[in-house]
């Protein structure tokens, strides 16, 4: 289903559902009142942003190891590949909601309903902003406690009164901040306004690395060569380029043509570098327009070569991305391969993802356009934010990235496999046991 068409629904039919939904709440607790169980299972509703599950990690963490709970999740089936990187919350705890179409979104909405209360799902943590639909699972979902963002003062983001612990969404500071406070709120008296008054340490933020099997590695390279028969990661640097941004917000998009320039560049100044153009499948036949526009042959189209689920593997080979805001710069964050990450319609002050790298923001007047408030919609339809991006800009923050030392220790020489036909560098001389 497309994002306008969901958001005609959440705005026309979520308010007067809101509305009811409220009006029933406040029935059952004055028909059956009744102390909320002790916390135990703990549900996470996040369902439209695959980046945004990579930022709520220290949340969920944070919930599972200081609270002690049971961990649950409600996610958008075309988006659960990304809690499958984590691993944060067992694959059986997980809620896979249809959005293909209106009917698909009605059935699994009233089974998530059983599902919440067969569970016996006790606190439900809405990590997204002002979204009516959510609300709803989350004030029907049979759960006590309900912690989620509220609106306060802000006109024209009702979302009924779901919620149990109201807290305020501070655009201010990082998103992965703004989840962990819905979990301090849960420690907080119910009471308090706004949620949550509890300080939060950047070190807070940190991500669990991704451990990398050496036959995946191995794997991943074997198909790395399949295109690029000469690569070997002690050799070669292995430099991916992200053009797209998804349908969901194309404003984030960096020119085609910059990024050509900017591949040739890299190129030029490495004679050992290969460039990967990556995406999804669906992006196929732009990453081969845009590797043949570069026209070198250390530069393949690498688009719908790999799942999610694949990408740390590749990431584990590569020594730099450079990326739209989007996706794969918060998966790259899970397996710490630096990243040049391209801003314009968001902020990095929100956005910017756990994993080491930089972030490039022209910071235009009218940049943030999009935001909790608006429901991510823009009326621009000229993005001069990324236009002011240079290639001069983001060549110098990939040589910047590609001159410090722990990116040029970060791809491991030993593979731990022993691949036929690898046995000697180039020039003939035989490799070492550590080198294969």
């Amino acid at each position: 289903m497309k994002i306008d068409t969901m958001r005609r629904i959440d705005r026309l039919v979520g308010v007067p559902l809101c509305l009811l939904a409220t009006g029933l709440l406040r029935v059952g607790r004055w028909l059956r009142p009744r102390p909320p169980r002790p916390l135990r299972r703990v549900l996470f509703i996040e369902l439209s942003e695959m980046g945004s599950t990579i930022l709520a990690d220290p949340a969920m963490r944070k919930a599972r190891d200081g609270l002690g709970a049971e961990l649950h999740f409600a996610i958008f089936a075309s988006n659960a590949a990304s809690l499958d990187l984590l691993e944060t919350v067992p694959a059986a705890n997980v809620f896979l909601i249809r959005d293909a179409s209106l009917g698909h979104l009605a059935v699994d909405s009233l089974r998530f309903l059983r599902w919440s209360r067969r569970r016996r799902i006790d606190t439900v943590i809405d990590l997204e902003p002002f979204s009516r639909y959510t609300s709803l699972l989350s004030g029907l979902s049979g759960a006590a406690r309900r912690a989620g963002f509220y609106r306060f003062a802000h006109e024209g983001l009702y979302c009924g009164e779901m919620l149990t612990h109201k807290v305020a969404y501070n655009p201010q500071i990082h998103i992965a901040k703004n989840f962990i406070a819905l979990v301090n709120a849960l420690g907080e008296p119910a009471a308090m306004l706004p949620h949550s008054k509890t300080a939060i340490a950047d070190a807070e933020l940190a991500l669990d690395p991704i451990t990398v099997a050496p036959t995946a590695r191995a794997a991943m390279l074997a198909r790395i060569r399949d295109l690029a028969p000469s690569f070997d990661p002690i050799d070669n640097r292995l430099v991916l380029i992200n053009p797209n941004a998804s349908e969901f917000l194309p404003q984030r998009r960096w020119m085609p043509d910059r990024f050509a320039a900017l591949a040739r560049r890299i190129l030029a100044a490495d004679p050992g570098a290969v460039v990967l153009i990556t995406g999804a499948p669906v992006e196929q036949a732009e990453a081969a327009a845009l590797a043949a526009s570069i026209g070198d042959l250390r530069c393949h189209a690498f688009a719908g070569r790999t799942s999610v689920a694949e990408l740390p593997a590749l990431y584990a080979l590569a020594a730099v991305m450079i990326t739209n805001d989007s996706g794969p710069a918060h998966f790259a964050a899970v397996a710490a391969l630096p990243t040049v990450v391209l801003f314009g319609p968001e902020t990095p002050r929100l956005y910017r993802p756990l994993g080491p790298g930089r972030a490039i923001y022209a910071g235009l007047p009218c940049s943030p356009c999009v935001n909790a408030y608006n429901q991510r919609r823009t009326p621009c339809t000229d993005n001069i934010c990324m236009q002011a991006i240079t290639v001069d800009a983001v060549f110098e923050a990939v040589a910047e990235l590609l001159r410090r030392p722990e990116t040029n220790r970060r791809v491991p020489t030993n593979l731990e496999v022993a691949e036929p036909g690898r046995g000697r560098h180039p020039d003939g001389r035989p490799l070492s046991a550590r080198q294969v």
